[in-house]
């Protein structure tokens, strides 16, 4: 039999951005330089694929560092960033640490310092739970940072002294939603200081982008990523946002469920920034067995950024 004709729009950018590629990269040389067990406190990155691909080859994922036995092995912190507390910790325990938080969550961190030591208090657009947000109000004292996670919770915001604020954000939000938030605070106080340059990071601006293009000129869009994976959660929301009829996060083509796309002539593809491409491919090999394919790739903008690797690797490496 005939296979059905699809067109696929594989959005670009997608997939690895620069901070998860170094935080992988950050176990993978860790576990070449000192071998087996290299533990990580917390997924290194948000997803399934790439933590049981690093357990096979010897990391131990742990919740806490209390699960870590005493150790000379590398402990790693993940790219989502961690609290002072954990440092700390670590530190007292003579653990050999490594910080793979990405560089991007870093400036974030700092900001919201430099604004304590203003005596602003601070307003932390996020999602409340997850573990950037955790690591970055876990950078200040109990009481210094306020989270907000819709502009409802903006309007009842009731701060001791509305004259001195400043407010950052989580990295991987919707631009649109973030956006939305920004105006109204802004309007409810004027004076509230931001960061000099936007905190949602590059990665996950581009990939928006890609969808908001793509999604309006296709029957189904596919995200490729984990459920827990906050920038996948959010291409997901953009593409329905865009008018997308039928969009689904899906971590392996195993997951599809073929009874929803028996009728498309039209299929869009992107990945979270933790999603690796071996995973793309699969999905689209999987709809190849299925349909006579053509792909086409829809560029928005074009990434160079490069993080190296934690400081503590490099010197290894290089000695």
């Amino acid at each position: 039999m005939t296979k059905p004709p699809l067109d696929i729009l594989l959005c670009a950018p997608r997939g690895f951005c620069a901070g998860v590629v170094r935080a992988i990269d950050a176990v993978e040389k860790a576990l070449t330089i000192h071998g087996a067990p290299v533990y990580v406190r917390h997924e290194i990155v948000h997803n399934k694929y790439v933590v049981e691909n690093l357990k096979r080859k010897g990391a131990v994922f742990v919740r806490e560092l209390d699960e870590i036995p005493d150790t000379k092995a590398p402990v790693i912190f993940s790219a989502h960033g961690v609290p002072k507390s954990v440092p700390e910790a670590a530190e007292a325990r003579n653990f050999f640490a490594i910080d793979a938080t990405c560089p991007l969550v870093t400036k974030v961190h700092r900001e919201a310092q430099v604004h304590h030591k203003r005596d602003r208090h601070i307003i932390l657009i996020g999602h409340v739970g997850h573990p950037e947000v955790i690591g970055t109000m876990g950078q200040l004292p109990e009481g210094a940072v306020t989270l907000v996670e819709t502009v409802d919770d903006i309007a009842r915001l009731q701060p001791a002294d509305p004259e001195n604020l400043a407010f950052v954000t989580q990295t991987t939000l919707s631009v649109d939603d973030t956006q939305d938030m920004v105006e109204a605070l802004k309007a409810r106080f004027p004076s509230i200081v931001g960061p000099h340059k936007e905190d949602i990071c590059y990665a996950t601006t581009n990939r928006q982008g890609a969808v908001k293009r793509v999604a309006p000129q296709v029957d189904a869009m596919i995200v490729v990523g984990s459920p827990n994976s906050s920038n996948s959660q959010r291409l997901r929301e953009v593409a329905e946002r865009e008018g997308c009829a039928l969009v689904r996060l899906i971590l392996r083509a195993e997951d599809i469920d073929w009874s929803l796309f028996g009728n498309i002539r039209r299929l869009g593809i992107t990945a979270g920034a933790s999603a690796p491409e071996i995973l793309v491919e699969e999905i689209i090999d999987a709809f190849a067995e299925r349909y006579e394919v053509s792909v086409e790739s829809v560029s928005t903008a074009d990434e160079s950024v490069f993080f190296p690797l934690p400081r503590e690797l490099r010197e290894q490496a290089a000695e």
